[in-house]
Formats: structure tokens, sequence, C-alpha cells
């Protein structure tokens, strides 16, 4: 059974697959509001995916930061690598891993062991050895490549006919395939009968414009011309020419205004319809009479490429991302350049390779330093997605088109190491969502795993991205690699520390396979650097634990409102609003104040790095632990507060501390939570789902009890914009503990009420001064 839409105002993700409303749920307009993290309890189906996994064996190791190391075990009893025929049998055998997902689209696993399957990861087929397992070699290998020398074969983006040719024997004999071949087909039966995409303004063309149309449209537009290509029904071309043909502006519905129909004010709109008519010119290009050619072509010249020479070659105010880092210039050039070489050799006018001369160097110099020294991606880990994807499909297009990336995988060496920070900022419920999550993602995914995978010789990023929810569209079944094996947990630290200046923060977690595990992630860092789109938010954190969010994020603020991008200077609007203060994180708040935005925050980062072994039933060791810590002395304007969190009791508790020195001015702790909360005092309970955390205040100084407060501005917050108005914050509370000015040890410690753990199993830990903490200063 193929996935289906999750309909999760946790995520706002928008990946429409089988069973999706595509204007249902929280897709219309999280940009005015709908939070990703503040309504739970919506119902969502389940999704049953395939296939138990059983037998094996127990395993786990350590390893260091970054790397693992030693040997797993789970092999062929011969010790001698199995052939493609064992393999093959291998695979079918097993099915997909997971079994289903849970509300938060997070792969479940079984519970089990398989010394088969769950081996380290790996590319099995090698020069020579169980190639039939794999995409053959491209015949197309230019001695000297060059932009605008281009394949002689149609399609030329992305998926060569090599690959289309080996596709039905792939989609027949692996499961995975299998079931995104039968999601996308899923969709467009969906799609066939709906009106193509309406011109549809969100807020204004110099607001978010009409992108949401551009990533629609795009969606479409692949998955009609896949459908084509399997089936070889004309009817799937006829509907891809119609959502073509409207959004040209030559249907018979308006659609936006010309020559500017795609919208150079808002240019990420002009970037993804120039890629989606890139993919539906070539990939149908068989298919088209000369007279759709023309208007395919004319559109992307005149509504695309010709806005992108204006802004390279003369300065066009609109082109202001060709000098940021971020996911505006990678979906820029990515976009350009997708169209350029579509029509490369269909082009007389040479725009096609004029605007090659231009979108590779810059994306060179800017999009490919989206990520920071560790793999951060420097503006959220949602607008990570929106990046990462745009530079694959740039990459991925110029490698098929051309035979040359062009020096865009290699300029910044850590894009290797994204996929792993994607990894890591995902916890066992939603991902450790700091900052903006950004608009509706449509045609966006996280498949730059598997392209990324393949690119840098990183297995472990293909076997998690594809048990994902949003794995299954046309870009997976071209960038997947069928000879991939392994489990992606197996001797993969449980704890990764990031420790770049722009984003110092650490992932911590009891189990990569238990949804219902342990998973704690606190964030440092710079407040600038992240294209206006962070929050002021040091200090902040999230914790999950039996299968639930207690302490989590609001998401995005209003896109529309006034300043809300302004700047990240200390007087900017966008501070004024709930969800980018500081007051509207899970931070310590002193005299109401936000935190200042040129402070450094220094961390620290310990751990006993651990590793999961093979199982997908790990048994933590009782001396595991991980912390971290950060003085945020600077950022509190002088006000010396030093915070830290930790796992104890063999990750099964965490301990929240923070030391305040001789504070002029009072403070306030404060968390958000979606859980019911009672207070007693130094105690707290929250439920939620069905399940218990007990949070206790350590040693409480007199009077210092919890609290709580509704998730909006304090009374006496800089007055809001002329109209404007927060988002409201429903079924969120925020726990407090007021303190007055003076010296604290305050500890905050959390005990998740774990059906196989009585009182007399948990621990009071000792109070240790935050620069003491070492591994085993909590034993």
């Amino acid at each position: 059974m193929a996935y289906r839409e999750s309909q999760d105002q946790l995520t706002n993700t928008n990946y429409h697959s089988v069973g999706a409303e595509e204007y249902g749920g929280n897709y219309g307009e999280p940009k005015k509001g709908s939070s990703k993290w503040v309504k739970i309890g919506i119902p969502v189906a389940v999704v049953i995916v395939v296939a138990a996994v059983v037998g094996g064996v127990v395993g786990s190791r350590s390893s260091n930061k970054s790397s693992t190391s030693g040997s797993s075990s789970g092999s062929n009893s011969s010790g001698d690598e199995p052939n493609a025929s064992e393999l093959a049998s291998q695979k079918t055998a097993i099915g997909m891993f997971a079994t289903t997902t849970n509300v938060h689209s997070v792969p479940v696993y079984p519970s089990t062991t398989n010394a088969a399957a769950f081996t380290d990861p790996t590319f099995v087929a090698k020069a020579g050895t169980n190639a039939a397992l794999t995409w053959n070699t491209d015949t197309f290998q230019p001695a000297t490549p060059a932009p605008t020398a281009v394949r002689p074969d149609r399609p030329r983006l992305v998926a060569p006919a090599y690959k289309w040719e080996q596709l039905a024997a792939f989609v027949a004999s692996d499961p995975y395939m299998k079931q995104w071949n039968d999601t996308i087909m899923a969709d467009v039966n969906q799609w066939e009968g709906m009106d193509p995409v309406p011109y549809t303004i969100d807020g204004g063309l110099n607001k978010s414009g009409v992108l949401d149309v551009a990533r629609q449209v795009k969606q479409r537009i692949k998955a009609f011309a896949y459908a084509y290509r399997v089936t070889g029904q004309t009817m799937w071309a006829d509907r891809a020419w119609k959502e073509l043909l409207n959004a040209s502006g030559q249907g018979t519905q308006p659609f936006g205004t010309a020559p500017d129909n795609w919208n150079t004010q808002h240019f990420l709109d002009v970037a993804e319809f120039t890629a989606a008519f890139a993919v539906g010119y070539d990939w149908l290009y068989d298919v088209w009479t000369d007279q759709q050619k023309t208007t395919i072509r004319t559109a992307i010249i005149n509504l695309g490429l010709k806005y992108g020479i204006e802004v390279y070659a003369n300065n066009a105010g609109y082109g202001w991302w060709r000098t940021v880092n971020g996911n505006w210039n990678c979906v820029c050039n990515g976009g350009l350049t997708m169209g350029a070489l579509a029509i490369l050799g269909d082009d007389t006018s040479g725009i096609a390779e004029q605007i090659l001369g231009y979108t590779i160097d810059n994306a060179k110099a800017n999009c490919a330093l989206g990520p920071s020294s560790d793999g951060t991606w420097s503006e959220t880990p949602n607008y990570w997605y929106f990046g990462t994807t745009a530079q694959a499909e740039m990459a991925s297009s110029l490698l098929t088109a051309t035979g040359s990336s062009y020096g865009l995988m290699t300029a910044n060496p850590t894009f290797a190491e994204t996929g792993l920070y994607h990894m890591y900022v995902y916890g066992n419920q939603q991902m450790f969502d700091y900052g903006d999550h950004g608009p509706n993602k449509y045609s966006t995914t996280a498949n730059a795993m598997m392209f990324h995978a393949s690119q840098f010789n990183k297995p472990e990023y293909m076997l998690f991205q594809r048990d994902r929810i949003d794995a299954g569209e046309p870009w997976s079944m071209f960038w997947y690699d069928p000879s991939v094996t392994g489990a992606y947990w197996n001797n993969l630290p449980l704890d990764h520390y990031f420790d770049d200046p722009l984003d110092t923060w650490a992932s911590m977690r009891s189990s990569w396979t238990d949804v219902n595990g342990l998973f704690v992630a606190m964030k440092a860092g710079n407040h600038t650097g992240h294209q206006a789109h962070g929050d002021l938010d040091a200090g902040d954190f999230v914790i999950d634990a039996l299968g639930v969010r207690w302490a989590g994020e609001l998401g995005s603020g209003d896109y529309l409102a006034d300043g809300y991008f302004a700047s990240e200077l200390q007087d900017s609007q966008r501070w004024l609003y709930y969800r980018t203060r500081t007051e509207g994180q899970n931070c310590l708040v002193v005299n109401h104040q936000n935190q200042n935005v040129n402070a450094a925050t220094p961390a620290n980062f310990g751990s006993s790095n651990t590793a999961q072994g093979s199982s997908t039933v790990f048994d933590v060791p009782s001396d595991s632990t991980a912390f971290f810590t950060t003085d945020l002395t600077a950022t509190y304007n002088g006000a010396s507060i030093k915070r830290g969190i930790r796992l104890i009791n063999g990750r099964k508790q965490v301990l929240l501390q923070d030391d305040i020195t001789n504070v002029q001015q009072p403070m306030e702790w404060r968390m958000h939570t979606n859980a019911t909360v009672t207070t007693n005092g130094a105690s707290a309970t929250l439920t939620l789902d069905g399940n218990t955390m007990q949070v206790q205040i350590l040693n409480a100084p007199t009077g210092v009890v919890f609290g709580t407060a509704d998730a909006v501005r304090y009374s006496d917050d800089p007055a809001l914009p002329t109209g404007m108005v927060d988002q409201p914050n429903p079924g969120v509370t925020v726990l407090t503990i007021e303190l007055p000015a003076g010296s604290y040890n305050l500890q905050v410690l959390f005990n998740p009420q774990w059906p196989d753990m009585q009182a007399s199993d948990y621990k009071t830990p000792a109070m240790v001064a935050i620069d003491q903490w070492s591994l085993t200063s909590h034993n």
C-alpha cells in the first residue's frame, strides 16, 4: 500500500501522495499562521507500508562524533559477498524495513533484528560485481564536458533514456521503487480530473507571490511526464500539455499579467515555473508537435530565462539573490539552469547558452555555501529542503545533460555532510524545527539525500530517506540506487555535535528506530546570518519521549506581516512578533527583553559515543550519556547565565540546568507544550495522548514554583506594526518559572513515565555547576 499524505499540522509538509486532498488540512495557507507544532491530535491516516522483519542478532558499537568504527554484525554466513541473485531474493523476502508511519510521518520499525538485512550501509554493486542490481553506466562520457554541449539523446535532465529502459525491471524487483511508482501513478490519477492549477496570489506579488502555484505545476508536470514514459499512454502527455498551456498564459483562463506572468517580484516563482517547463519540454520531447515545442520553449525564454539575463547582465533589482547563500540562490540558479539545458540546440536566440555562463559559477560561489562548516543548513531545518532539492536538481541535470556538474558538488566540501544534519535534526517524533519552516513544499522533498548518497558515497543517506513519506516522487525513481543495502542506523552514533558558530547545536537520543524513545536537542549560535529566518532562541530546546513531543516549537510567524523579513538588526520589526521573540521560545527571558542579536554563545558538548547496532531493539548502557552546555551571558547583555541539558540514568531522564550569577533583573523560565499541565509548587505533571511526564524543580529556592501562561506576547512588549496581530497558538500552554533577581542553580528534571520503570528506578542527580559537567559528573 502506498504512502498517504499526512495532514499533519506539526510539520506543514505538502508532499502529495495517495489519498491526499490537494487543498485540504493545513496545506492551504500555513504562512498566515498555521503552526507546524501547535495543533496536535488531528486525525491522520496511519500508513501500512509492508512486511515485518524477523530473525538475527543484537549488537551495539561506540563511535566518535562523526565516524563509525569497527565491523557490524550481520553478513552472509560464508563471509563472501552475496551474488546478485541472492541479494535480489533477499530484497524481495524482506520488503520495506518500516512497517508503518506514526502520525507525524516518521517511519516505525519492527522490534526485531535481521542479520541478513541490517548490515553496514553500502552499495553492493561495484565495478563488475552485482552490476545487474544497479543502473547501467552512462555511455555519454564526453572527454571535455562543456555546459553548452549536451548529450545527443532525450531525455537529458536527471533521467536519461538508459535509466528509463531499466526502470521497469527495478520497479518489479525492488519493493521501494514499486511503492514509489504506485504512489506517483495514484497521484496522477487523482490530478488527472482536476483543473489546471489556477493563478492564485498569496498576499501580493511582492509577498509570497505565486510560489505555491509554481511548485504545484512543477509537481504535476514531473508526475504526468513520468506517467507517460512508463505507460506510453498519451492521456498523460495530453494532461501535461493542458497544465503547461495554462501556466504559459496561452490557455483559456488568465494566468498572470503579460509579460511578467511568472512574477519576477518574487523570483522563486520564475525559477520554479522554468524548472517545471524544462522537465515538461525534455521528458516529453518526443511526443510534442513542433508547435507545442515552440509554445513551451517560448515560455521558458520569455517568461523565465530573459529575466535571468536581466539579473546577471543588467543587475535587475529582483536579482538580489545572486549574493546570498540560502535556498533562494539554489532555487533561482537551478531553475534557470534546467530551463537552459532543456532547450539547448533548439534555442536560436542564444539566451540558453548565455544564461549558463552565469548560473553555474554563481551557484558554486553562493548556493554551495548553504551548509555551514559542520553541514548545518545556514537558514533553518525546513529551508534545508528547498536549498538541497534545488542544488541536487541543478547538479543532476548538468551531470546527465553535459557529463559534469562543474564543481557544484565539490565547491563546498561540507555539502557532503548536510545529509547527516538532516538525519540528526529529525527527532523520534519530529524535527528540531527551530526558526521559520517556510512555505508549502509540494514538489520539494528530502530526496536530494538520495542523489547526495551516490555522489558522496553516503549510502546511509539513501537508506534513511527511502522510508520517509516524501520519497515517492519522480526524482527518487532515478536518484535511488537499488543496490544499496544495510540499515542506516547500524553503527550510527546516537549523538552529534554541530559546532559551527552560526548554529551551534547538539542532537541526542536513546534510539534511531524507536519512535517512543527519548530525543533532546538544544541550540545556541548566532542570531544573524540566517536570511531573516531565525528566531532569538539561544538555549532553545525540544524533548520527545513516549511517542510525544513535550517541549516544542511554534513555527513561522506570518510571512505577510509588516516587517517580518525587515532585517536581523536588534530593532527589526521581525523581533516584535511572538513566534520570533525570545519569549516565544523554550528559553529564559530576562526582564521581558529579547536576546541580543549580535552576541556569540560559546558551547560545549560531551557524549559517551554510544552507537546503535544492527538491531532495531537497542538496550542503552546504564552509563550512556550526552550533554550540551552554552554560555548565554553575551546574548543576555552581560547577565551571567549558562544553560546545559543532559541525558541521565541510561538516557531515560533529562536534566535542564541554568546557572545564574548575580543577575540584576527578574527572569522567567519558559517551555511551550501541547500537554495538559497541572502544577503543584515545584512539581508539574504533563499529560498528552495518554502519556505522562513528571517535571520537578530540584532544590527549589524559596518561593520558586511552576506556573502556566498563555502563548502570547507580554503586555509590556513594544507594540506591533500598525494593523498587525500575532497568530493565535491554540492548544499551547507555556510552563513557566518566575525568578527574581539574584543567583541560582536552577535544575529542572524531566521524568517520562516509562511503562517499564518504577518510581525507585528514577534518579535524582546531584547539583554540579555547568562548568564542571563531564561524562561522569552525574554518575
